[in-house]
């Protein structure tokens, strides 16, 4: 299992990014993913996860109707468009694999992570 994440940076108190997570060596569409953060000197948190078909979504309440998951089966890519950026969404974002095709099963994290930071 291999995933790539990408898209983080530096980015002003209201602003947007989205993040992409490139994955390989499973079968992509046959699991669900999701997107967990670490910000500095805290734990990781759950962010948001998506179904197989990406027919079922779930957030954090910090982030809901702020952030959105999605994902291109056909690419074998997961996305996090995150807009209206807080200072506190601060934190090392990582794509993790589920251990079924629904995402409120076990999960793992393989990638290293993108760093987002949100700063005037």
């Amino acid at each position: 299992v291999q995933l790539v994440e990408s898209g983080g940076g530096l980015v002003q108190p209201g602003g947007s990014l989205r993040l992409s997570c490139a994955a390989s060596g499973f079968s992509f569409s046959n699991y669900a993913m999701n997107w967990v953060r670490q910000a500095p000197g805290k734990g990781i948190e759950w962010v948001s996860g998506i179904n197989s078909t990406g027919g079922t979504t779930g957030y954090r309440d910090s982030v809901k109707g702020r952030f959105t998951i999605s994902r291109d089966n056909a690419k074998n890519t997961l996305f996090l468009q995150m807009n209206s950026l807080k200072p506190e969404d601060t934190a090392v974002y990582s794509c993790c694999k589920s251990d079924s095709d629904n995402y409120y099963s076990s999960y793992k994290c393989w990638g290293q992570g993108t760093q987002v930071t949100v700063s005037s």
